[in-house]
């Protein structure tokens, strides 16, 4: 069982919350997108409204296990300053004398970010001794992180050996309420919308979900393995030759389960990789020597936008096309706008994180579904079934 830290008693106590502030960067070192760090207020609020201290942790970027000024914390701390508007205080290390000197000076109220965890190599390696000092900056433990779950890091995994009282954050209760009742009682029908460059990343996501599903939406590169798998000739597209006989038994066990899977009837092919590339609306029997598919077409917009109306949960995980490219981008488009119709008329509506999350954000769309995953990897494990080693350590023994 996992507790929620609204149930907690958190008043006069230090709550080491494990966040996930792993924001993209601005060239000049800005943020890009503070959409995470906008997501842990609610948790961050709980806390310290009730006259706890929130000493926050997190990772960003790819450090190698050392300092690196380009991926300090100190940005996200002004940050967090604004949004919250009341100064958090930035803490130079995770670990360490001062550390403990800073959390143990702070009152109830305070917000304290600590540098960057994967500064210490030990983070990765969910090193012992390291987690016992990071624990020491925490009365009680709270993991809201729901994008790193999937990693079983000092911060997420060996921390928790050394606290009674564990809790889960309110954006990490949210993932697992949404995603865990889409694939254990979801509203039907279910239709699974799964998209990006290659199967092999996917294969497992759509064998899962295949067993609890009514319709399964292929789109992105991947779907042109599955073409080649029917015959289809594909010209220049992506295709993973080694997995076309995948594909095959995938449509195969489809039929066998009564489950609709459904690719795309038309494409959108160009005779380069480029948005400003020659390009034209082909059928899926039309691919030409030269030519790769970049989007879904028109028509097969149009098919998907009617199953995704009449679903009664969508789970949507990758893009349909190259919708960074804004000639490519109609397919993705036009799923996500289906998505914010299907919801306004009932259907719960899930993004699974990652591009397909980038992508509604980009369109606008990400407060107009019912929800958007904060964890492209750990929901990609979560929907396979798998169990996340950062949910699993927050059950009561």
């Amino acid at each position: 069982m996992v507790l929620s830290i609204s149930e907690a008693n958190v008043s006069g106590k230090k709550v080491l919350t494990r966040v996930d502030f792993n924001v993209p960067l601005n060239d000049d070192g800005s943020i890009a997108d503070d959409t995470r760090i906008v997501e842990s207020i609610p948790t961050i609020l709980s806390i310290i409204e009730r006259g706890g201290v929130a000493v926050l942790m997190s990772h960003m970027g790819r450090p190698k296990g050392k300092p690196n000024a380009k991926y300090s914390l100190d940005v996200v701390a002004k940050r967090l300053s604004v949004l919250l508007d009341e100064h958090v205080q930035f803490v130079p290390d995770c670990i360490g004398a001062d550390a403990r000197q800073m959390v143990a000076a702070s009152k109830s109220g305070d917000v304290l970010l600590l540098e960057n965890l994967r500064f210490h190599a030990e983070e990765e390696l969910n090193d012992e001794y390291f987690s016992k000092e990071l624990s020491e900056l925490g009365d009680i433990y709270c993991n809201d992180a729901f994008g790193t779950a999937h990693r079983a890091h000092s911060s997420t995994v060996g921390v928790t050996h050394f606290f009674n009282e564990k809790f889960a954050g309110l954006l990490m209760q949210r993932e697992l309420k949404y995603l865990g009742e889409a694939i254990v009682n979801p509203k039907r029908p279910l239709v699974i919308i799964v998209g990006g460059s290659k199967i092999s990343g996917k294969i497992d996501v759509i064998t899962s979900l295949m067993k609890i599903s009514d319709s399964i939406l292929i789109g992105g590169g991947m779907m042109f393995t599955f073409l080649r798998a029917l015959g289809y000739s594909t010209g220049s597209s992506l295709v993973e030759e080694d997995k076309i006989q995948l594909a095959s038994e995938i449509l195969t066990q489809a039929k066998t389960m009564d489950v609709k899977l459904i690719l795309p009837t038309d494409v959108s092919i160009a005779n380069s990789f480029s948005n400003d590339a020659d390009s034209k609306i082909v059928s899926i029997t039309e691919i030409e020597d030269g030519w790769m598919g970049l989007d879904i077409g028109p028509e097969t917009s149009k098919l998907y936008s009617e199953v995704i109306k009449n679903a009664g949960t969508v789970v949507w995980n990758g893009p349909m096309g190259v919708f960074e490219f804004s000639n490519f981008s109609h397919g993705t488009r036009s799923v996500s706008q289906a998505m914010v119709d299907a919801t306004t008329t009932g259907t719960i509506t899930i993004v699974g994180g990652g591009d397909s999350a980038a992508a509604v954000s980009q369109f606008g769309h990400q407060t107009n579904v019912t929800h958007v995953s904060t964890g492209g990897g750990a929901s990609l494990e979560f929907l396979e079934g798998k169990s996340l080693p950062g949910v699993t350590a927050l059950n009561l023994e």
